[in-house]
């Protein structure tokens, strides 16, 4: 072997530079191993044609946890967020549409034109919704109880657990609702319009392929508002530069902290001697020797292919096995010749810089996943469109535009043994033919368009099934038991392993949160001062 590290990080996704970052800056020898050329994982900016450049996969931002932000100084690293004027512009069949954000009192006024009762609900459901995302939030940076650990156990799960012991009743009512009950369920608690669920329901599909009619999807709906952007809690926002600029930014800090950064240096296995972790594999047959090695990969990825199932317990390769992925994600990238020319609202303005959901009913959610179901991908997709270039005019040449197209429902294998290496361009052909339904200047604007299917998401990201959570955020694969009961604790069934990417709590997200909290899991374990100054955070 070369030379020893204390720690290895295989993946240079933003958690993996979180990770690093932290044991860095604790001391550690720290070296990250990166497959790509690039760093960043997911959350990248690439080229993808001649003077247009976008996220490639990650494109929006709030899920970035503050804690993250102010410890690696990223804002003194080019970080900036710039907020949406509205969240989400929703065109509605009718030719109604409906914008939501900007305000409690131009979302009421929204509301009003398709329910006066609705618009009277609004204040108690975002205090209900608060209330339950404040809890998640407190939870977000802590290492969840590690089940099979007897009092330690306990005293946790009595810490944690303090949060929702203080909720008065009716919040804990919220709790149970949100954890358990469809989306569609949760809402019709709440509203009766159609388009009012629908801009509240797409959060509960987005990265889940499930309708929201399933049992959980209300849970989905929630992870997706514990955010904040600038301070302001809720709202999502751009990333000057792209996502990438974020996971740049990273990469100086850590390299700044004295982090060796290897990018092009893909790993082949984890090695184990005598039931611990003692280094990597490259796939080029190097092998780097580590006291610590943490993967930035998702479960399925790291023990079904990067560790020998000779040195995993039969029972815990069972459940892996069953550990459930697959987002139904399809991703694009589009340049533009103009912006999309909305039927139901064709000046340019406020609704171009929002999240555009092409997606008018919560039936219309369902009869997507239907489709996915029966023939791998919907006829009429859900679509949420991000158009970036008009706030951050470096993504694309003057006049010209870029656009993120964020697509739910599409199977992660296709049924009757069918390839997305087939069918990914007719998929493509008919989430444009979405879009143009909505914008009808939309296909002829189109100049270019960059691809990716569940398959291209994992063989280009690692992404197993094209899951951009690195595992279905279910109540089965949630805190505790994500991934397995017994290593929710971001400590794997093998000694000096650990796991800090998003299939880890609290999930997917560009949140830095499974980075953070496997570093603490890392240092605490390595006992000493590092124990006691992890433990008083």
């Amino acid at each position: 072997m070369t030379k020893r590290y204390d720690a290895l990080i295989v993946g240079g996704g933003h958690n993996g530079l979180v990770c690093a970052f932290y044991l860095a800056r604790a001391g550690l020898g720290v070296r990250v191993l990166e497959r790509r050329t690039i760093v960043g994982g997911a959350a990248v900016t690439e080229a993808f044609h001649p003077g247009f450049r976008n996220s490639t996969a990650s494109y929006t931002v709030s899920l970035l946890q503050p804690q993250v932000i102010a410890d690696m100084r990223l804002a003194d690293h080019g970080y900036r967020v710039i907020e949406r004027p509205i969240s989400n512009f929703l065109p509605q069949e009718d030719g109604r549409y409906l914008k939501l954000g900007g305000g409690l009192a131009r979302t009421q006024a929204e509301f009003r034109k398709f329910s006066a009762k609705d618009a009277e609900a609004l204040p108690a459901y975002y205090q209900a919704l608060e209330g339950v995302a404040e809890l998640l939030r407190a939870l977000a940076l802590r290492i969840p109880p590690n089940v099979g650990e007897g009092i330690v156990t306990l005293i946790d799960a009595v810490r944690q657990g303090r949060g929702l012991a203080r909720l008065p009743l009716d919040r804990q009512r919220d709790v149970l609702d949100l954890f358990t009950k469809s989306a569609r369920n949760f809402l019709d608690g709440w509203f009766e319009s159609e388009a009012v669920m629908a801009a509240f329901g797409f959060d509960a599909v987005v990265g889940n392929y499930a309708s929201p009619d399933t049992p959980g999807s209300a849970y989905v709906l929630l992870h997706h508002v514990f955010g904040e952007v600038n301070g302001k809690k809720g709202a999502w926002g751009h990333a000057v530069g792209g996502m990438g600029a974020i996971t740049q930014a990273m990469r100086r800090v850590c390299e700044q902290s004295g982090v060796e950064i290897s990018v092009e240096t893909p790993v082949r296995q984890i090695l184990v001697d005598g039931r611990r972790a003692v280094g990597v594999r490259l796939e080029s047959g190097e092998e780097i020797a580590a006291g610590i090695v943490a993967a930035n990969v998702g479960p399925r990825l790291l023990y079904d292919r990067l560790i020998d199932p000779a040195d995993l317990d039969p029972d815990f390769r069972r459940r892996i096995k069953g550990f459930k992925t697959g987002s139904g994600t399809f991703r694009m990238n589009v340049a533009l010749s103009e912006l999309p020319r909305f039927t139901c609202l064709p000046e340019e303005g406020e609704h171009h810089q929002s999240g555009i959901i092409l997606a008018p009913t919560l039936d219309y959610m369902d009869r997507a996943y239907l489709d996915a179901k029966r023939y791998g991908w919907s006829s009429e997709p859900i679509v949420e469109m991000l158009i970036p270039s008009t706030i951050d005019d470096s993504l694309a040449p003057p006049g010209a535009h870029v656009a993120s197209l964020f697509c739910q429902q599409f199977a992660p294998d296709l049924p009757q043994g069918r390839s997305w290496d087939d069918e990914r361009d007719a998929a493509a052909d008919r989430i444009i033919a979405t879009v143009d339904r909505w914008a009808p200047n939309f296909k002829r604007a189109v100049i270019a368009r960059q691809i990716h299917s569940p398959l291209d998401l994992e063989r280009k990201f690692g992404l197993v099934a094209g899951d951009i959570m690195h595992g279905n955020m279910s109540l089965d694969q949630l805190w505790s038991a994500r991934p397995v009961l017994g290593h929710g604790s971001y400590r794997a069934p093998i000694a000096g392993l650990y796991m800090c990417g998003a299939g880890t709590h609290p999930g997917g997200g560009v949140t830095g949160a499974p980075g953070h909290n496997a570093a603490r899991a890392i240092l605490a374990d390595r006992g000493g001062w590092r124990k006691l100054f992890v433990s008083a955070r």
